[in-house]
């Protein structure tokens, strides 16, 4: 059968199938992938670059719909930014404090990095009046999170419910110096405060329960920034007002995507697949460590440091998984690859449960509840936590019609679950995918083998 039948698409008037077959014999993956470029780098990348003075050169760029919105918000607040793609893109940088109010509603898209980030950028902009929004999706997810800490700083924002859903309208002001003690471990919460914080006179800081992805203190660091690190508090702290020079930057590949390709390297019978250039940075390799508890078979190669970023290749193998306690402290280092965790666990002996994230249900879907439903669909025994799930394994999977609700990590796992079952499986909604990996498709039908 050749790969051409196993995996295929079909365009609807409303979104696109990811058709996946899998033969009475089943499949196999293997090859070398290259992963799209970290969504997180990209996004600050651009706009670190937007507010620096001077150039900004970004290599390796993601070209997702979400990067996307990023550059279009600071292109329509008078950055300029050279078409997206992968090779190189230039930022000419207005210079902090030069953000023009622009002539039109900035849209976020799906992105919340987009918009929690910029929030805090908006805010500290005296005399400036800005109006954001996004799909609806992003419209229906919490900002309360970044405009309260951002209020306390004497931000003026308003908006839906509170102040606490988009469309916002912020009216940039001179801001105070804060400590914020954030309620929980979220690195757009601590980007937000310390991106506010560089004009203000003075130390912001913010203090987490949790370590949560630090990119953001790297690469401020990297642009020009005074920032002071406190690991014992997981505390962070930028001392403005600051000055941002352009640099280079080069965008390793995102380990969310790779993500994807682990585990499916690790569940499907006979394969072994090489990520290469794959970011791993401490913050960001929980999905690693929760993988190897599991009993993966993975392996680090090449291990390099490009850029101020730790880099490496990871070659996995097919391995028997088993199920394990997935919670606390990890939880920060892996809240985006949960879905595709559950997908492991669905194929691991013994039962896994998942605690500590009821971020998830704030996502672009709730992702608790999406993932339960569709991979019970596919015969799958997942029961809801109220912060996480529960997945007893070794239950055959059968191909199944699932939804991707929109949700690109949902569309993704779920191709993966496929690769797994029995018979045919229709993932509705696959086209969701191009907002972090547009060429995840093209990636599966390389590397799948009947």
């Amino acid at each position: 059968m050749p790969v051409s039948a196993v995996i295929t698409t079909k365009s609807t008037e409303t979104n696109q199938d990811l058709i996946i077959q899998s033969p009475p014999s089943g499949l196999s993956l293997s090859g070398t992938i290259t992963v799209p470029g970290d969504k997180s780098i990209s996004h600050r990348a651009l706009m670190l670059g937007a507010i620096a003075t001077g150039e900004t050169r970004i290599q390796g760029l993601l070209l997702g719909e979400d990067p996307r919105s990023t550059a279009g918000c600071f292109q329509g607040m008078g950055a300029e930014i050279s078409p997206l793609n992968t090779e190189l893109v230039t930022v000419q940088g207005i210079g902090l404090g030069n953000l023009q109010e622009p002539n039109d509603i900035l849209n976020a898209g799906n992105s919340g990095t987009t918009l929690r980030l910029m929030l805090g950028l908006l805010a500290s902009h005296p005399g400036r009046f800005f109006s954001v929004t996004g799909d609806s999706s992003l419209r229906s997810r919490p900002m309360s999170r970044v405009v309260k800490p951002l209020q306390e700083m004497g931000a003026h924002i308003w908006g839906r419910n509170g102040n606490s859903l988009a469309p916002l309208a912020v009216q940039g002001s001179v801001l105070k110096p804060t400590h914020y003690h954030s309620p929980i471990a979220s690195a757009q919460v601590k980007s937000c405060i310390l991106l506010a914080g560089l004009m203000v006179e003075g130390e912001t800081t913010v203090t987490e329960p949790a370590l949560s992805r630090d990119h953001s203190e790297r690469m401020l660091k990297a642009f020009g920034a005074k920032i002071r690190i406190n690991p014992e508090t997981n505390s962070a702290t930028v001392i403005g007002p600051a000055q941002l020079s352009g640099q280079t930057v080069i965008v390793p590949g995102d380990i969310s995507s790779a993500a994807f390709w682990l585990v499916a390297g690790a569940i499907v019978p006979d394969s072994q697949l090489l990520i290469e250039n794959v970011g791993v940075n401490p913050t960001r390799t929980g999905i690693l460590e929760a993988l190897e508890m599991m009993g993966a078979d993975i392996v680090r190669e090449n291990e390099r440091e490009v850029a101020g970023e730790p880099v490496a290749d990871l070659r996995v193998r097919h391995s028997q998984l088993k199920g394990c306690t997935i919670a606390g402290d990890l939880i920060p280092r892996l809240i985006d690859e949960i879905p595709i965790l559950a997908v492991a666990a669905v194929f691991a002996q013994g039962t896994t449960i998942i605690r500590d994230a009821a971020e998830l249900r704030v996502k672009e879907s709730d992702r608790i509840a999406v993932m339960a439903s569709q991979l019970n669909r596919m015969g799958a025994k997942a029961t809801e936590l109220p912060d996480g799930l529960e997945i007893i394994g070794g239950t055959p999977l059968t191909g199944s019609e699932v939804e991707s609700h929109a949700d690109h990590r949902i569309a993704m796992s779920l191709a993966v679950a496929a690769l797994n079952a029995s018979g045919t499986s229709t993932i509705h909604g696959a086209e969701a995918a191009a907002i972090s990996y547009p060429d995840f498709t093209t990636t599966l039908a390389k590397v799948c083998h009947p």
